[in-house]
Parts: C-alpha cells; structure tokens; sequence
C-alpha cells in the first residue's frame, strides 16, 4: 500500500501514513493533500488551504515584481564637430538622466569625411565622459560601428535614487 510522509498545516511532522489515511485527515480538517516534495522516498504531503497558498505566492511575486527596478537606456547623439554651447547642452542632459539612474547610449554620428577621422569622436567621448565622471562611469568603451561611434556611461552603484512617476499630460 502506497505512503506518504505526512507534514500537519503548522509545519508539524504527523508521519508516515498511508495515502487514503492522509486523504481522510484532510477532509476532516477541511484542508487539501498537497504533494510538496514528490521525489523524497516516501513523497511528502501537506496538509494545507491550497487556495490560500496560491494567493499568497501571487501576493509575494507581485510584491517582488514592484520592487524590481528596470533599467532605461536613454540616447544621446552628437556630431564630431559640435558647437561649444551645444555640446554643454547635451551633457547637461546627459547629467540628468544619469542623475535619475538612467544607463546613457551616447552616439557620435559621421557624415561624408568625418569618418575618415574617428579620433575626433573617441576625443569628444572621451571629454564627455571624464566632464560627468562625478554621476557615472564608462560601461562600454567607444566603438565604431559604420557611420556611428558609441558608448554607453552608467550611473554609480550607490547612487541610484527611486525613479519618480512620469508627469501626467495636460488636463
């Protein structure tokens, strides 16, 4: 005859009982027999309300969920040859949404000749990142990828602040 080992609704050992034996307690204690390690030798089975268990676990994974963060990738594209007041524009941007946590993909974009001087993009990138080396550090070094050169800067690891909720449109 097949057995289980029995475990009570409080976590408390019963024991090794047969499996309609387990079936009756349950019914008289209004509970289900839920298998919970079916590989032990004999299986366990506990003696709990299924469906409050399941609320529960959906409770703790929505809660998990929320905690989570996601990380956002904002982009920032440049020229090789960028006026000195666009520039301060950019990484002020730059600033903020390394300010906010936000991983920042800078992009330098070559037109016609310029891609024959990809030193005047790592030059750019490298000034950018050493002017926000405060909010963030480089993740990936600058790369060239056709006509563009990319770099992606993260936020420090402790300075990560909690994002707050977007603004409304208007009303």
């Amino acid at each position: 005859m097949p057995e289980v080992r029995l475990v009570g609704p409080e976590g408390e050992q019963i024991g090794i009982v047969a499996i309609a034996e387990a079936m009756r307690l349950a019914q008289e204690a209004d509970l289900d027999l839920v298998e919970v390690a079916p590989t032990a030798r004999p299986p366990v089975c506990k003696l709990m309300d299924y469906g409050k268990f399941k609320y529960e676990s959906d409770q703790k994974r929505r809660e998990a969920r929320k905690n989570q963060v996601q990380t956002v990738i904002k982009e920032m594209k440049l020229r090789p040859k960028i006026d000195p007041h666009d520039y301060e524009t950019k990484k002020g941007h730059v600033v903020r949404f390394l300010r906010a946590g936000d991983k920042v993909k800078i992009t330098i974009m070559f037109r016609g000749r310029e891609q024959s001087r990809p030193e005047l993009g790592i030059r750019l990138l490298q000034r950018l990142s050493t002017d926000v080396a405060e909010l963030g550090y480089v993740e990936a070094q600058p790369k060239q990828d056709g006509r563009n050169m990319t770099m992606v800067m993260a936020p420090h690891k402790g300075s990560r602040p909690q994002r707050a909720p977007e603004p409304a449109g208007r009303v």
